[in-house]
């Protein structure tokens, strides 16, 4: 059973930035899309970017395009979420995912769920 860990996040002033990553126990991983999706307290889980297993393609929320940036590096079992223009509604806990559907923007398309990490971003 893979396992997903998450790192990177912590707490931001608005404007700033943050590199999250999720590192996968298997090297299985690298067959997989991979998804982050990320909850703000109170709220919804909500559809934050996604990349295609060989990273050739990728997708974003509307709401954080041009300003958050997937990628994965195979070799390391490792996706990364570059994190940029840091808003306070940005705030959640983020969660990495396994996917064998493309384009996987419902969290039912995901199989395997991290724990997650926390940013906050203050104003």
């Amino acid at each position: 059973q893979v396992q997903l860990v998450e790192s990177g996040g912590g707490l931001v002033q608005a404007g700033g930035s943050l590199r999250l990553s999720c590192a996968a126990s298997e090297r299985t991983f690298s067959s997989y899309n991979a998804g982050w999706f990320r909850q703000a307290p109170g709220k919804e889980r909500e559809f934050v970017a996604a990349i295609k297993w060989n990273g050739d393609m990728t997708y974003y929320a509307d709401s954080v395009k041009g300003r958050f940036t997937i990628s994965r590096d195979n070799a390391k079992n490792t996706v990364y979420l570059q994190m940029n223009s840091l808003q306070p509604e940005d705030t959640a806990v983020y969660c990495c995912a396994r996917s064998n559907i493309w384009i996987p923007i419902r969290s039912w398309d995901y199989d395997y769920w991290g724990q997650g990490t926390q940013v906050t971003v203050s104003s």
